[in-house]
C-alpha cells in the first residue's frame, strides 16, 4: 500500500489487485463483465506468442466479456490496453501520450488466436478498430514522472463502467487515498 503513498511508482501487486476489484464490480447486476489479465500477461504474449499465454484462459470465455483490461509495464511506465468487445476497439491508453500499434496488433491477433483456438472459429475482426486513445480521444495526461500507474487504474476504472475521463493530474493526490481505501475495503467507490 506504501507504493499508494505520496508520489511512489505503483508495483504489480497493486495494479494486479486494483483490476480485481474492477472484475468483481463486473459481476453485479446490470454491470458490463470485465476480465483482466495480470501484469505478466502482456510481456509474455509479446515476447513468447500465443503459445505461452493459452493455458491463461483455460477456464474463461473472454468473448463472453465486454471488456479485457491488460496492463502494459513499459520497464518505468504503466499503460493500459482495453479490448472493448462493445464497441469493437482495442485502445492504447498512454498517460505520457505515446503510441503503440504494436500493442494493438498484438492483442488482435491473441484474439484470433484465442478464437481459433478455444471456440475453434475464425474471429470476425472486420469491423475492429485499433484506437491510439491519447491522440484519437484527449486522454488525461500526467505531468509528472511517477503517477502512470495511477492514471492506468483510473483508466480502466472509468472505461469500463462507461465513464467520462474527468479525472487530471491534479486529482492524483485524491485518487490515490481513493484507491487505499478501495483496496483495504474491496469494492470499488463511484
Amino acid at each position: 500500500m506504501r507504493t499508494l503513498t505520496n508520489s511512489n511508482w505503483l508495483n504489480d501487486e497493486i495494479i494486479n489487485a486494483y483490476f480485481y476489484l474492477i472484475v468483481q464490480r463486473g459481476k453485479e447486476p446490470k454491470r458490463k463483465r470485465v476480465y483482466a489479465f495480470n501484469t505478466f500477461f502482456y510481456p509474455k504474449l509479446r515476447d513468447m506468442g500465443y503459445s505461452s499465454v493459452k493455458r491463461w484462459t483455460r477456464k474463461v470465455d473472454v468473448f463472453s466479456h465486454d471488456f479485457l483490461i491488460v496492463p502494459v509495464h513499459l520497464g518505468n511506465h504503466w499503460c493500459l490496453a482495453l479490448v472493448n468487445f462493445i464497441n469493437k476497439t482495442i485502445g492504447y491508453y498512454d498517460s505520457l501520450g505515446g503510441s503503440s500499434k504494436e500493442c494493438c496488433d498484438t492483442l488482435l491477433n491473441y484474439l484470433r488466436y484465442e478464437s481459433n483456438d478455444k471456440r475453434k472459429q475464425d474471429m470476425d475482426d472486420e469491423n475492429w478498430r485499433l484506437v491510439d486513445c491519447y491522440r484519437e480521444a484527449n486522454i488525461p495526461r500526467q505531468t509528472n514522472g511517477s503517477d502512470c500507474g495511477v492514471f492506468a487504474c483510473q483508466y480502466a476504472e472509468h472505461l469500463t463502467r462507461q465513464a467520462k475521463l474527468t479525472f487530471s493530474q491534479e486529482h492524483m493526490p485524491y485518487l490515490r487515498q481513493k484507491m487505499i481505501y478501495e483496496l483495504l475495503n474491496k469494492k470499488i467507490l463511484e
